[in-house]
């Protein structure tokens, strides 16, 4: 069974920082490519960022640049959203999902991923 599972959301003060758990079970996370998504409330689902099993292949949306990053822990079969300075326009439902293809802006804003895990939430506010 192929399964990916979200973790790690809550409440955060703005400023503050969370890191989002990626957890696959079924399959090996380190010979797929990695998409974090997100939906804020009463908006589409958006491209975040992705990370390709090679780890040399990054792609964030410009307005998250320098606050999010993507880490991989392949012993854990995990990886992760690290996110900092949170805003409250940061607040959304977050998902991550997998591809075999290399990561792109292309791949990610068109949301060419296969398996999505049910997502977690993230609220910023003070």
């Amino acid at each position: 069974q192929v399964q990916l599972v979200e973790s790690g959301g809550g409440l955060v003060q703005p400023g503050g920082s969370l890191r989002l758990s990626c957890a696959a079970s079924g399959f090996n996370l380190r010979y797929y490519t990695i998409g974090w998504f997100r939906r804020a409330p009463g908006k589409e689902r958006e491209g975040v960022s992705c990370l390709s099993a090679s780890a040399g292949d990054t792609y964030y949306v410009d307005s998250l640049k320098g606050r999010f990053t993507i880490p991989r822990d392949n012993a854990k079969n995990t990886v992760y959203l690290q996110m900092n300075s949170l805003k409250p326009a940061d607040t959304a439902v977050y998902y991550c999902a997998t591809t075999q293809d290399r990561c792109s802006a292309y791949l990610l804003n068109r949301q060419l991923f296969y398996s999505w895990g049910q997502g977690t939430q993230v609220t910023v506010s003070s």
